[in-house]
């Protein structure tokens, strides 16, 4: 479906909205092929994430992109239309921990994640993860110190825009990004966390659940701002324990939630499933 394409709109509710976007798709030769909408009744605002094919002879993705703003404007909507074949370019921050960027790379090789690895960039050596194969995707080693962390901060800003990476993932990043940096990433930067926010939020969460004694741990892949864990929740997931487990044995048993929340707030986010909605999120499922 090389002319398939997805958009994706909020915008103050009021009538008529689903009518007039749906009889512009069919006027414009577009066939819907999925389509999710929600209505937050609590802030006003409206959603909406549908899947189209231009069909119609001389119709075309950008035509229909061209000829929607007009519509966005009369709405006053926050849109994106992009082509669903488009890869879109990742860039990967990554510490001593090395066990989501494993699988995410392993999910990108599997085809599971479809995307354009522009970077990994890592405070600490290539020796660190000799046992990967990055597979040609450059890697940078951009140490960082108190002392040094605005410098290190630039040249992380610098590989962002160098690469032309539209989503920054922090995939076990064990550094807390300057209020400056976190703005400028703001709503393409996701950052996981190893407990279920909004618990258990800074250093060594998972002994701080310990500590507490309790009884589920999980963890939480948001979107990163300047307030430490704070950023709006895209996906989380749970795990039992008991009494008998260690604060490292929740820590292993936390990695493998670590991996597949962050690998599926990843896929939705280059799906265009997930919509911000002010401190929270609206996810499109499948």
């Amino acid at each position: 479906m090389s002319n398939a394409a997805i958009l994706t709109l909020s915008c103050p509710d009021r009538p008529g909205i689903v009518a007039r976007v749906s009889t512009y798709l069919f006027e414009a030769g577009a066939n819907i092929l999925e389509a999710h909408q929600f209505d937050d009744t609590e802030t006003g605002r409206f959603f909406m994430r549908v899947v189209f094919e231009a069909v119609a002879e001389g119709s075309s993705v950008g035509l229909i992109r061209d000829g929607f703003a007009a519509i966005a404007e009369h709405f006053a909507m926050d849109w994106t239309i992009r082509a669903k074949s488009e890869k879109r370019k990742v860039m990967l921050l990554v510490s001593k921990s090395d066990h989501c960027l494993a699988d995410i790379l392993y999910r990108w090789r599997s085809g599971d994640i479809v995307m354009d690895i522009a970077a990994i960039a890592s405070n600490h050596p290539r020796e660190t993860y000799q046992h990967l194969d990055f597979d040609g995707i450059p890697f940078h080693h951009l140490p960082v110190t108190k002392a040094t962390k605005l410098e290190q901060e630039a040249a992380v800003w610098a590989l962002v825009k160098e690469s032309g990476a539209e989503l920054v993932v922090l995939a076990r990043y064990m550094q807390v990004l300057s209020d400056g940096l976190a703005a400028k990433l703001v709503g393409r930067c996701i950052n996981i966390h190893h407990s279920f926010l909004p618990g258990f939020k800074g250093a060594k969460p998972y002994h701080q659940a310990h500590e507490r004694g309790v009884k589920l741990i999980g963890a939480t892949a948001h979107y990163v701002t300047s307030d430490l864990d704070e950023g709006p929740i895209i996906e989380q997931d749970v795990e039992r324990i008991s009494h008998q487990d260690s604060a490292e044995d929740l820590v292993a048993k936390g990695r493998d939630i670590e991996r597949r929340v962050l690998a599926r707030a990843i896929a939705a986010h280059l799906e265009d499933r997930v919509l911000l909605n002010g401190r929270k999120t609206v996810v499109f499922r499948q």
